[in-house]
């Protein structure tokens, strides 16, 4: 398969770069240790047009294609994750508007998204709807013209911050996942509860909220047709896969390179660390993950191109570079030794961001159920 990219799809890349070096990077260490919401490195994204690279031109997007839109969210991963965090939940609200909403939502909506204006966030996940979405209790039943929508959303990206919120309900309890609907929600809206900010292992600078509705909502706010939610959310999270990939392989490259500079650098025993066996194998180790990790996250990017079904590599994508990951990250904190440990080097930083790829937008094991049903099929 050839991953080569056009000449503008490599100048998008060099700019993500460039953007992330320059502004991510100098804010990822604040954003962890005081928690302040990344704000301002999002903000440096917008001004560039990233927030709209998951978008076609024609409501205002980049469109680079998906192996270069990897390969961007895989450059601000590797200098801020909890920026990429925030960025990749706000694709997710706009690709719901994107492959749910009607013509004349997609208009006025996603241009002022793609441009910056606006930030969005995807609100699925229930307390006791996480893996299995099809059994939420948010509901919205129609009144006076409208809707009135109540219910709890758990762990919502974005949440106080974002502009407006795509929120998944059930309009027709009796007819199971079939009865789901999604609905725009301007976050200002009468009778929405924000929690705190919850305090997290990672990511610390990409907020992650509970969301309480008692509210009355307008009929312009149901997104597309009643009842297509639950397809709408499925398609969102089959492309949101292929970016928690992009996400985890910009992670472990950054463990990866520190861990390789570190070793050649630093002297045990009268020679350079890395000349020493044991940690060279762990050093080859974590080079084969990560550049297995790529190859299937560009081959599901491809896949998202391709205009067909990629259920299946999204999910294998997702799968294994989340847990490749986990391992690289683990093992670069053991390459540093006890300076992997102190919070004075990022490594421990990566370790702590990288765990949360094997749970959200699907947990590992959710990831394993997809891939076994495709392939028994």
């Amino acid at each position: 398969m050839n991953f080569e990219l056009t000449a503008d799809a490599v100048a998008f890349q060099d700019a993500a770069h460039r953007v992330s070096a320059e502004v991510l990077k100098a804010n990822a260490k604040r954003y962890d240790e005081t928690g302040d919401f990344c704000r301002e490195s999002l903000d440096a994204l917008g001004e560039l047009g990233f927030w709209g690279m998951n978008l076609p031109d024609a409501y205002g997007g980049f469109d680079p294609g998906s192996i270069a839109m990897s390969l961007a969210v895989e450059e601000v991963a590797y200098h801020c994750a909890a920026t990429c965090s925030s960025l990749t939940a706000h694709f997710l609200a706009t690709d719901s508007v994107l492959l749910g909403g009607t013509e004349r939502q997609k208009q006025e909506l996603l241009p002022l998204c793609a441009s910056g204006e606006k930030l969005g966030a995807f609100a699925l996940t229930e307390p006791g709807a996480g893996s299995n979405p099809a059994e939420m209790r948010t509901k919205a039943v129609r009144r006076e013209g409208g809707w009135h929508l109540t219910g709890t959303k758990h762990y919502i990206t974005n949440g106080a911050y974002a502009d407006f919120l795509v929120v998944y309900a059930k309009t027709d309890e009796s007819q199971g996942h079939k009865g789901i609907s999604a609905f725009l929600v301007d976050r200002h809206t009468p009778g929405i509860q924000f929690s705190s900010p919850e305090k997290t292992l990672g990511l610390r600078g990409s907020h992650i909220y509970e969301i309480s509705f008692d509210c009355q909502l307008s009929e312009a706010t149901l997104l597309g047709e009643e009842g297509q939610g639950f397809a709408t959310a499925m398609a969102v999270l089959d492309r949101g896969r292929v970016e928690v990939a992009a996400m985890s392989v910009g992670i472990a490259r950054a463990a990866y390179d520190d861990s390789l500079a570190w070793a050649q650098e630093r002297v045990v025993a009268g020679k350079p660390l890395c000349r020493h066996q044991g940690i060279q194998w762990m050093l080859a180790e974590m080079h084969t993950q990560l550049a297995a990790a790529k190859l299937v996250t560009y081959q599901a990017a491809a896949a998202r191109d391709s205009g067909g079904r990629f259920s299946l590599e999204s999910a294998v994508a997702k799968l294994f570079a989340s847990e490749a990951a986990a391992k690289i990250t683990d093992s670069a904190v053991q390459v540093h030794g006890g300076y992997g440990y102190i919070c004075d080097l990022p490594i421990e930083r990566y370790y702590r961001d990288a765990r949360i790829t094997r749970i959200f937008e699907g947990t590992s094991e959710i990831q394993k159920i997809i891939i076994g049903r495709a392939i028994t099929a």
